[in-house]
């Protein structure tokens, strides 16, 4: 129930501010991952996938709606229903931030994507105005201000625990949690003097795989055999293959 509410929430001026930018740096980011299967696990009814050109694409939603033509896959981000090693790409929008399960999303997205796939997190920065917004939240506030945030720190730490590398990590949204545009124009100066401070974040890992290297061909082997077997002309005219 928690997504399709803030689903709801992003449909207002303020929700649409924070998608808007979060829609951009998704496109940005995703446009150059490639592979054949990638996966979005919550907001089904928003396709965050738009800019990725991997061929196959799915959206997971927790629960089934009559009519529902956005989610292609009913299950929770906890217990996902794909094959080990299987997924190329999943993103998370916000998914961490509202679930009770938040180390056990990111272990079943380990397990389901093949190695050197892609992890890509979006969330809500407690280290912004909008984290000290919901610190003033009382218990049952609507959302987005209910959810328990999570620092881009405290991702990347338990990113690494699963052996994921961060490739990437992009900030946005600097006016404060207030209706209307009024303050929008502190976007470029905080891009500029105080990056870290966004309301939201974006950050891309990569999964790694101990042990796995790539093996290149051994062109210096082949040459020099090559050179052995080379022909060498004889007095005589004839010719005969060198060992």
């Amino acid at each position: 129930m928690s997504i399709l509410r803030l689903e709801e929430w992003l449909q207002t001026p303020q929700g649409r501010y924070l998608l808007d930018w979060e829609q951009a740096a998704l496109d940005q980011c995703l446009a150059d991952i490639f592979g054949y299967y990638a996966v979005q696990i919550g907001l089904p009814g928003i396709d965050l996938l738009r800019a990725n050109r991997m061929p196959l694409h799915l959206r997971c939603g927790p629960l089934a709606r009559s009519g529902d033509e956005f989610a292609s896959v009913c299950a929770s981000a906890d217990a996902l229903p794909f094959a080990t090693a299987s997924v190329d790409l999943v993103v998370l929008p916000h998914a961490l931030e509202f679930s009770s399960q938040a180390h056990k999303v990111l272990r079943e997205v380990e397990r389901v994507l093949v190695p050197e796939g892609s992890v890509v997190v979006t969330g809500f920065n407690p280290l912004s105005l909008w984290g000290a917004r919901r610190l003033l939240a009382r218990a049952g506030a609507e959302f987005p201000w209910r959810g328990r945030y999570r620092s881009v720190m405290q991702i990347r730490d338990w990113l690494g625990l699963l052996g994921f590398e961060v490739q990437h990590t992009a900030y946005g949204c600097y006016a404060p949690p207030l209706r209307g545009p009024r303050w929008r124009f502190l976007d470029r100066p905080g891009a500029r003097w105080w990056p870290v401070l966004g309301a939201a974040y974006l950050l891309h890992g990569i999964k790694r795989v101990q042990g796995m290297r790539l093996i290149a061909p051994d062109w210096r082997s082949r040459k020099a055999r090559a050179k052995r077997l080379s022909p060498v002309a004889q007095r005589d005219g004839s010719t005969r293959t060198m060992y």
